[in-house]
């Protein structure tokens, strides 16, 4: 029997009202309640660095450009690194704190994973790129199942989103509507 877990990834402020796409928003927020009804666990996951950005190393060019440029706007209790009003977590929800692009990356998610005994892992997140991407690999090498919520999912490149989850991502994952998901419940 399956044990899913819905991962909603970098739904924050920041992100969300940076890229502008309230459909995705609101298929994430259809999948949550889903979700929620049919008894599987919800878990989200943001982006967040501890003020100064230790955590950002000069040898990568994405967090040391990102350190240099973002002020505090980036930091773990920056209204814009939490999670986005239209998905507020309900009271027993993970929220988890990541570092790097991948869940996985120095947070706790495989430790809440392992509690929850998740063998499937649900994917939903912006950027499609970047946090949905780089968690879907990590995931499929720690032989989780996988399932991507393709309306759930936005990158600012919508041809990198048709991309990856039309020919990347079936490799790896079933890729569906949240819809089709849902009436899969």
């Amino acid at each position: 029997m399956s044990r899913p877990v819905l991962l909603l990834m970098d739904f924050q402020h920041g992100i969300v009202e940076r890229l502008g796409a309230p459909a995705v928003t609101a298929a994430a927020d259809r999948a949550a309640k889903a979700a929620r009804a049919a008894g599987i666990p919800v878990m989200f996951v943001r982006v967040g660095f501890r003020p100064g950005y230790p955590e950002a190393a000069e040898s990568n060019a994405t967090f040391s450009a990102l350190a240099a440029q973002a002020g505090d706007a980036m930091t773990q209790d920056h209204p814009y690194t939490q999670v986005h009003a239209s998905l507020a977590p309900e009271a027993g929800e993970a929220v988890i704190v990541k570092r790097r692009v991948s869940a996985f990356a120095g947070s706790d998610l495989d430790v809440l994973l392992r509690g929850a005994r998740a063998d499937t892992l649900v994917l939903a997140g912006i950027a499609t790129s970047g946090v949905v991407l780089s968690t879907l690999r990590q995931a499929a090498d720690l032989d989780y199942r996988l399932v991507v919520l393709a309306d759930a999912c936005a990158d600012a490149d919508p041809e990198v989103h048709r991309v990856l989850t039309e020919k990347v991502f079936p490799r790896q994952a079933l890729v569906t509507t949240t819809d089709e998901w849902i009436a899969a419940l």
